[in-house]
């Protein structure tokens, strides 16, 4: 039960006595017989007026005695008002401010150096000196001074109390020799504040008896900054404003990193923990947790604890410093227990019900009861004696009765106390559990305060209630040593070692920023190596090979007919059945079946590769039922060909982890006919080979004429477009079009591009297939950017930014990071419990941090590879405006490949980009559909097409 435990009961003490009794008679003494009976009768007397006591003092208090019932339904409120302190539109007018404190990381032990911390917010001033060490054993230092600030400074005005504070630090330095060191500080300052940075702050109001003039509304940190500044022979950098209880939770955080909740139940009482960004509408941003301070001891301003507050508690708050405000917190803290306690006496006094209604002085007057009182009369065993003890100091002539009913009366409000406390603590880790999705949780409450430590049962009671309240969490309450000072040095020295952590990672990124002129060049240097690619004399050498494909002209809308068209590029192979339809009902239907290709056979012997290729071939038209129609075919293969005709193409070179031996410089479509003469069960007329780029192309170019460049943007990366034919020196003629693959892949093999080329790009090309090949696909395609990230994570961890420095087992895995995993990682409805899930499954154990770091590098290469993409595009689109000799240029471009697709931000970074590089060219982006399957039947539709004008 939440309430207040009674006495023993009247029957279980006279079960004892006549216990005792009975061993009395057995021992045949009439003496003893006759002491231990009055004893007893004694005993039985005072426990019976000891119960009745305790049963008047329910009955008179019995308003504040909460049930789990209602200790429930505060959780409940305390939950809803902390979302409407986290709402932007709703944080005005919530009671619980729910503060960011711009803390975004706890103490991970790697914290290392010498910090000065300044502690202002209770009864006294103090100063400390902490020093940090991560020498493989994790301690801390901790020198402090208390300053006690006379009245006049706390209830002064602004330059009295920042120069007393600026001349405490002073004395302090001199004290401890450190006028000649200059030092960073975490500034505590336990009061209300807005902070738009973890260096400023700005008071929203006094509590704890604080009374400053010219605070409110004004930057604490900048005003103590001005006052050190006066002293000219101390050099003190001030960091880091931090909350008390923001300092409790850092202060514990470093000793057990599983907290991330701080309490604070002493002259005042707060709470804060870490929250997901995602759900702080305050603060932009969506990545990480940031500390929030509850400020919960405003609970309640808005009458939400009207139908729980007394008289008592009502006529406590006329007669403070800030009627109406901070209710909750004169509920619970040590400020205002003693203080309720005498007005309690003082009414049942006034009554008759105690101290023969004699009102001394000492209960007339305010704040002669304070908490050192009622935590002295509610010790276990002197409790009552030093009950009577304080009673008659303050001039009252307290009865055994009065001494029991005033201990029963402080048990009741400290009681209540720790109740209300637990019920917000409660809501607290609720939402913790909540935000993390979890079952059961474990975690760890950093706690401080004069009320938990001194009070001799308020703790046990605060555990009790709390474990009730929130039985699916499993929660340890860690006592925090100089929480307020030694904490605000760890926020600082957790600051220092983002800052140094931050300067590694941006350098380690540094590489991937491609500015606008970088850009630039290397627009320039693709549109140089298109051209080489076109000139006869330069061809050979050039590294963007400008493959001639034969397709002359796109769809027309006039193609009709059945085809067949089979796709390689890929782990999978596809066989399609393709019916076009012209006229008014124009349309397009496929029927398709996937077949797998194994490793042995993309590394095994080219005709091994064919074979099977045959054998899905026959599966298929099997399973359409038109083995025996010899069908037009399209061929696409989406690898680099050097092609003489649209029906013979060359392979250049493997890509996309294929090796199949003897094939390179062959006639893959000449291949393909012998492996079908060897089974010998079927015949085709394969019309066209084509690459998967120019698919794309004709699929878009069926919906859109206007279409006439193709991006493949997946596993692998490559570009086509329709070029004029005067500019082809390769293939003879300079009427029309002709589309040329341009194989852009292997684009800075030369070397063109190795100033843009980093460390990381340079591992995953040596431990690749093709090493010193395809460079420019290796920084842009699907097949890469996971191992390039891979390759970061490992350098990060090497230099202990990551995984505490671990190198997992899974981590040095090559290829264990998938393109896929960036895309899951980098969307925007992700949350890092998400992130920290995916990369679970991938063995790489990280923090909320971790996460963090982990998304943001594959942000980085993710966005230079669309930015270079981009400025690839934005050359060929350039060139096709100087083709034209026009101004503007309006085309479209049909796009495919899982990495557009299916990535959050590459296809807007790319449009970008080519907007950017481009201005004089409008370029509309169409996704295709199937430009490797449907595109295959309409290129192969359109040759039949134009053969059969040629024919005419």
């Amino acid at each position: 039960s939440a309430e207040v435990p009674l006495a023993p009961t009247l029957s279980e003490k006279t079960c004892c006595f006549g216990v005792t009794h009975s061993s009395s008679v057995a021992t045949g003494s009439s003496i003893c017989f006759r002491t231990m009976f009055a004893v007893h009768l004694l005993a039985f007397h005072f426990a019976k007026l000891k119960e009745d006591q305790i049963k008047k003092v329910d009955r008179y208090l019995y308003h504040l005695r909460l049930s789990d019932d209602v200790l429930l339904d505060v959780m409940t409120r305390f939950q809803a008002e902390m979302v409407r302190g986290l709402g932007r539109d709703t944080n005005p007018t919530a009671t619980v401010k729910m503060l960011p404190t711009f803390v975004r990381s706890l103490p991970d032990g790697s914290e290392k150096g010498e910090f000065l911390a300044a502690d202002l917010g209770g009864s006294q001033f103090r100063a400390h000196q902490v020093k940090v060490s991560d020498d493989g054993k994790q301690s801390s230092q901790l020198e402090s001074k208390f300053y006690p600030p006379p009245k006049e400074v706390i209830q002064g005005n602004r330059a009295e109390l920042f120069d007393y504070v600026a001349h405490c630090l002073l004395d302090f330095m001199e004290t401890n020799n450190l006028k000649h060191k200059k030092l960073p500080l975490g500034f505590t300052f336990s009061f209300p504040c807005k902070q738009t940075k973890l260096d400023e702050g700005v008071l929203l109001g006094w509590t704890k008896h604080f009374k400053v003039r010219g605070v409110q509304d004004t930057d604490v940190v900048s005003c103590l900054r001005k006052a050190l500044q006066k002293h000219k022979d101390i050099d003190v950098d001030v960091l880091a404003l931090v909350n008390d209880t923001v300092g409790t939770m850092m202060t514990c955080g470093y000793d057990d990193p599983r907290c991330e909740v701080g309490l604070i139940v002493g002259t005042g009482t707060n709470a804060c923990y870490m929250e997901e960004m995602r759900h702080i509408d305050l603060v932009e941003g969506d990545e990480g947790r940031m500390c929030i301070n509850t400020e919960w001891g405003a609970f309640g301003d808005d009458g939400a604890l009207d139908d729980l507050r007394t008289e008592f508690d009502r006529e406590l708050d006329l007669g403070s410093l800030n009627p109406g405000k901070q209710l909750f917190e004169k509920m619970i803290s040590s400020l205002y227990l003693g203080e309720l306690v005498r007005l309690i006496l003082l009414k049942m006094t006034k009554e008759g019900l105690l101290f023969n209604g004699k009102v001394s002085t000492a209960l007339l007057t305010k704040g002669k009861i304070e908490m050192k009182h009622v935590s002295a009369m509610e010790k276990y065993k002197e409790g009552l004696s030093n009950t009577k003890e304080i009673l008659t100091e303050l001039n009252l002539c307290p009865s055994e009765e009065d001494c029991v009913a005033v201990q029963h009366v402080c048990t009741i409000v400290s009681f209540r106390s720790a109740n209300l406390c637990a019920a917000a603590l409660a809501a607290i880790l609720t939402r913790l559990r909540e935000n993390k999705k979890l079952l059961r949780m474990r975690t760890t409450v950093g706690i401080d305060g004069g009320l938990y430590k001194t009070h001799p049962q308020y703790a046990k009671r605060l555990h009790k209630v709390v474990r009730r309240l929130v039985p699916n969490c499993d929660v340890r309450f860690l006592l925090s040593v100089s929480g307020s000072g030694k904490g605000a040095a760890m926020v600082t020295a957790v600051a220092y070692r983002l800052a140094a952590q931050r300067r590694k990672i941006d350098a380690a990124l540094a590489p991937f920023l491609l500015s606008l002129d970088t850009l630039r060049e290397v627009k320039s240097k693709m549109r140089t190596e298109l051209e080489y690619g076109l000139k006869r004399e330069t061809q050979a050498s050039a590294t963007v090979k400008m493959l001639p494909t034969y397709v002359c002209g796109t769809p027309d809308g006039t193609e009709k007919g059945k085809f067949l068209a089979l796709d390689l590029g890929g782990t999978n192979f596809r066989v399609l059945l393709v019916k076009i339809r012209s006229g008014r009902r124009r349309s397009v239907q496929m029927y398709n079946k996937i077949f797998a290709i194994p490793l042995e056979i993309m590394q095994g012997t080219g005709e091994e590769l064919f074979d099977h290729i045959v054998q899905c071939i026959a599966d298929f038209l099997e399973y359409m039922g038109i083995k025996g129609a010899r069908l037009p075919l399209g061929f696409t293969f989406s690898f680099p060909c050097r092609q003489a005709s649209i029906d013979k193409g060359t392979l250049v070179g493997w890509t996309k982890g294929f090796k199949a031996t003897d094939c390179e410089g062959e006639d893959v479509v000449d291949m393909l006919r012998e492996a079908i003469r060897r089974r010998n069960e079927f015949d085709l007329d394969i019309v066209a080979v084509v690459n998967d780029t120019v698919g794309t192309m004709m699929t878009c170019g069926y919906e859109d004429p206007n279409c006439e460049i193709g991006l493949i943007a997946g596993t692998g990366s490559n570009v086509c477009y329709m070029e004029d034919m005067k500019n082809i020196e390769i293939v003879e003629g300079n009427e029309g079009k002709m589309c040329i693959n341009t194989e852009w892949g292997g684009f800075g093999d030369n070397g063109c591009i190795d100033n843009i080329r980093t460390k990381y790009d340079k591992e995953v090309d040596e431990g690749s297939l093709n090493p010193g090949k395809q460079r420019y696909e290796k920084m842009t395609s699907g097949m890469y950017l996971g191992e390039i990230v891979r390759q970061i994570l490992i350098d990060l961890t090497k230099q202990g930014l990551l995984f505490r420095g671990q190198i997992s087992e899974s981590l040095r895995k090559r290829g264990i990071f998938e393109t896929k995993f960036l895309s899951q990682i980098e969307s925007d409805r992700l949350a890092l419990l998400q992130v920290r899930r995916i990369l679970q499954q991938l063995g790489l154990d990280g923090t909320c941090d971790d996460s963090i770091i982990v998304k943001e590098v594959c942000g980085a290469v993710s966005k230079r590879a669309a930015q270079l993409c981009g400025a690839g595009l934005a050359a060929i689109v350039e060139k096709k405006r100087e083709n034209r000799g026009v101004e503007r240029l309006q085309i479209t471009v049909g796009v495919d490949g899982t990495l557009y697709k299916l990535h959050p931000h590459f296809s807007r970074v790319l449009r970008e980009t080519v907007k950017e590089l481009a201005p004089q060219c409008d370029v509309t982006f169409m996704l295709s559909e199937d430009g490797s399957g449907k595109g295959a039947a309409l290129i192969t539709a359109v040759a039949k097409r134009l053969h059969n004008i040629g024919q005419k």
